[in-house]
């Protein structure tokens, strides 16, 4: 099986069926990931596998495209979800909400050393009708 297939595999498992052990399975104990909020550990992100599983009822992700190059797997996502539970602060609004986005995972030795992921925040609040979050902000604060 090549890295392409066991990467892609477990991420979809992990991402769209909330099997986080099949993408602990494989990567390594300094595996690091990157994002618009910074540097995050494998512990942080299994924490937000977690919460969307938890607040979108029907959590689902599918893998359009990915693709490899010699050390890297690039995957191209889609994720879709029913806002039935909190997210992000924001109460369930029961919209079908959709996000799309890519990630880049380096890999070494048959595990993943770290991933780079890509996605717009505003796709997702635009999805549940959320367009200010001023007075929701100041509400959580």
């Amino acid at each position: 099986m090549t890295m392409l297939t066991r990467i892609t595999e477990a991420w979809a498992r992990a991402w769209g069926d909330g099997d986080t052990g099949a993408f602990e399975r494989i990567v390594a104990d300094n595996y690091r990931r990157h994002s618009k909020s910074g540097e995050e550990a494998l512990s942080e992100v299994i924490r937000q596998i977690e919460e969307s599983h938890a607040a979108f009822s029907d959590f689902r992700v599918n893998v359009l495209q990915a693709v490899e190059d010699s050390e890297l797997v690039a995957i191209h996502w889609q994720s879709i979800g029913t806002h039935t539970g909190t997210f992000m602060g924001v109460p369930p609004t029961n919209r079908t909400v959709t996000v799309n986005g890519a990630s880049f995972l380096r890999h070494r030795d048959g595990l993943i050393t770290e991933e780079s992921v890509v996605w717009d925040p505003r796709e997702l609040l635009s999805s549940m009708n959320i367009w200010h979050l001023g007075e929701q902000v100041r509400r959580n604060a």
